[in-house]
């Protein structure tokens, strides 16, 4: 592995993949899956770790990683797009294992231009829409946000108060959108954001927003300690005008926003596990080349003990993704078991990070073993696209039958 300039490499070398698949979890993919996730393993080992490490510590986004990730159709994060290659959900999970054992800010560029922004065009927009926007989109011409969260409604994004009220200007119908956006992906630095703002019917819509719109105005977030390769943007939108064509048609309540989000909520799911991959990975190598008092680390007891836990979480997060994934392509996946998948597997991810860490030692803290990075995203990924605590009161509404959200 191409090692951050002025960095000497470790004699140990924590890249390379284990194919970790301790209980056989896989074993009964399709030949096209399997090969759909090598083809993921071998654009991050030839293309992503060789200089993940520089783009992340230089706070940039790896623009030549997204043109690359277009080309192999890597960039719509499994969308259907029309004249595209359907895929299966499973090799649409495998694939956000495998960028993301390589780093969370590329699964993160992957997830909001195509699993948001492509998705809810796809999903909630016209026909006239998805022929103008899709194909670019997934070929990587246009980069979209999905603009949701908002200073002060992060939670709690129901309650969105950004507004669209129609109006005609020049003799053009459409809509004014005042409002303010946090946390958005591609916000200040992309072509189009999905804007949701309530509508005059007090119900939430999704608009089409160009970036160069008068009255857009992006300002990308700083001092960011995690996902540093992928930059979110602070939006003020200040009287921003767009045609009535711009308004997504299918996009007629909150739920249709939701709707987005839960097609999305396994993906996460599937990054926490690739990036526990990642630390455990790290872990192994380096426990059987670091010596100590004489002898490997991997000799010692206490070592052994900690990478047996980090495979009996990993292999539960494993068989936890894949009975989802399951129930997803029969259709039968419901809200709260895919708030379960990611609760458990952020969870988990965060578990495993913190072991391997602790296992490197001062090592530990280095870019080049991979850990370190790894332990700063997963802390993004455990909050992104709803906390731990609002995952539990999903699923503890459905344990108990009582809605605990204020």
């Amino acid at each position: 592995m191409t090692q951050t300039p002025g960095v000497t490499a470790p004699a140990y070398d924590v890249s390379q993949p284990l194919d970790i698949d301790f209980a056989g979890v896989f074993a009964d993919i399709t030949a096209e899956e399997r090969a759909q996730q090598l083809a993921v393993r071998q654009f991050v080992q030839d293309e992503v770790l060789p200089v993940i490490d520089g783009y992340w510590e230089r706070y940039e986004v790896p623009m030549d990683l997204v043109k690359r990730m277009a080309e192999l159709d890597f960039l719509r994060d499994g969308v259907d797009v029309p004249g595209f290659p359907k895929i299966s959900k499973m090799a649409e999970g495998l694939s956000a294992m495998e960028m993301s054992r390589g780093d969370g800010s590329v699964t993160t560029i992957c997830g909001v231009q195509g699993g948001l922004a492509l998705r809810s065009i796809v999903m909630l927009g016209s026909d006239e829409q998805v022929e103008k926007y899709a194909g670019p989109m997934a070929r990587g011409e246009i980069l979209g946000a999905f603009a949701l969260t908002e200073p002060t409604h992060g939670s709690d994004s129901v309650g969105l108060e950004t507004s669209a009220v129609k109006e005609t200007r020049d003799g053009v119908e459409g809509y004014v959108i005042n409002g303010e956006k946090k946390w958005i992906g591609f916000g200040s630095i992309g072509d189009i954001s999905v804007v949701w703002a309530r509508g005059e019917d007090g119900q939430v819509h999704g608009y089409i927003v160009p970036q160069d719109t008068p009255g857009y105005e992006a300002t990308t977030i700083q001092g960011k300690l995690s996902l540093r390769a992928i930059h979110q943007a602070h939006i003020v939108l200040d009287d921003v005008f767009v045609p009535a064509d711009s308004l997504l048609p299918k996009s007629r309540s909150f739920k249709d926003t939701g709707r987005v989000l839960f097609a999305t909520r396994l993906g996460v799911a599937w990054g926490a596990v690739g990036q526990a991959i990642a630390c455990y990975e790290t872990a192994v190598a380096y426990s059987k080349q670091r010596v100590q008092f004489g002898r490997p680390l991997a000799a010692s007891q206490m070592v052994q003990e900690r990478l047996t836990k980090m495979l009996s979480i990993l292999t539960q997060m494993q068989l936890l993704v894949k009975q989802m994934t399951r129930l997803d392509e029969a259709e039968q996946l419901t809200g709260p078991q895919a708030s379960l998948a990611k609760y458990t597997c952020t969870r988990g991810a965060r578990e495993i990070a913190s072991i391997a860490r602790d296992l490197l030692g001062g090592n530990g803290i280095l870019l080049e073993n991979r850990v370190a990075r790894h332990f700063a995203d997963i802390e993004a990924l455990h909050t992104y696209e709803g906390t731990e605590s609002m995952q539990a009161l999903i699923i503890g509404r459905e344990i108990t039958g009582t809605s605990a959200f204020a």
